[in-house]
C-alpha cells in the first residue's frame, strides 16, 4: 500500500471472503482515482470478516466479468484486523452483516464514525446491499458491478465534497 499523507483518504472495502465484493469494489474505485489521478489523493484496499480465503486472488468468475468491463482485480485476499480501524479512513461494508460483524469487532465503539455501508453512497441503483454473488451465475456478478460503478463514484463524490 502507498504512503499516506495527512491529505490522503485511504479506503478499506469490506465483504464476507475477500474474494468478490470488495476486491471488486476496489478496483472500480481504484479505476475512478486513476481516471481522475487522485492516485495521491485516495489510497484502496480490501479485506473480508472471514480469513478462509487468505492469500487467494479473487474469485474467476468474478475476475472475468470485472475484466470485460476494464477492471483488473489484482489483490490478494486477507482478513480484517483491529489495526484497520487506525490504517484507515473509511471502513466501506457491503452488506448488514459485513457492518455488524466491523462493529462488533469495534468493542470500545472508537470507530463507529468510519464504518459505512457501501449502498449509502449509490445514487442511481437504490439496494440495501451489495448482494453476495458466489451462488448468483453471471447476472449475480453482472449486478454486483453495476451497483458498485454507482456506489464507488457516489463515493468518490462524497470524498472530494469533504476535500473542499
Amino acid at each position: 500500500m502507498k504512503e499516506s499523507t495527512k491529505n490522503t483518504t485511504k479506503i478499506l472495502f469490506i465483504c464476507m471472503g475477500n474474494i468478490c465484493r470488495s476486491p471488486s469494489a476496489e478496483a472500480v474505485m481504484q479505476a475512478l482515482v486513476q481516471q481522475k489521478g487522485l492516485e495521491n489523493e485516495i489510497i484502496c484496499d480490501s479485506a473480508g470478516t472471514i480469513d478462509y480465503h487468505r492469500g487467494k486472488p479473487a474469485d474467476a468468475r468474478m475476475q472475468k466479468h470485472a475484466l470485460l468491463r476494464g477492471y483488473n482485480l489484482s489483490s490478494i485476499s486477507r482478513p480484517f484486523e483491529y489495526d484497520d480501524f487506525e490504517n484507515f479512513d473509511l471502513i466501506i461494508t457491503m452488506d448488514e452483516d459485513n457492518f455488524q460483524q466491523i462493529n462488533w469487532f469495534d468493542q470500545r465503539k472508537n470507530y463507529g464514525t468510519k464504518i459505512r455501508r457501501m449502498t449509502d453512497f449509490c445514487g442511481a441503483v437504490q439496494v440495501s446491499d451489495v448482494p453476495d454473488p458466489y451462488y448468483g451465475g453471471n447476472q449475480g456478478f453482472e449486478n454486483v458491478l453495476d451497483i458498485l460503478e454507482d456506489a464507488c463514484q457516489g463515493l468518490l463524490d462524497f470524498i472530494m465534497t469533504k476535500k473542499q
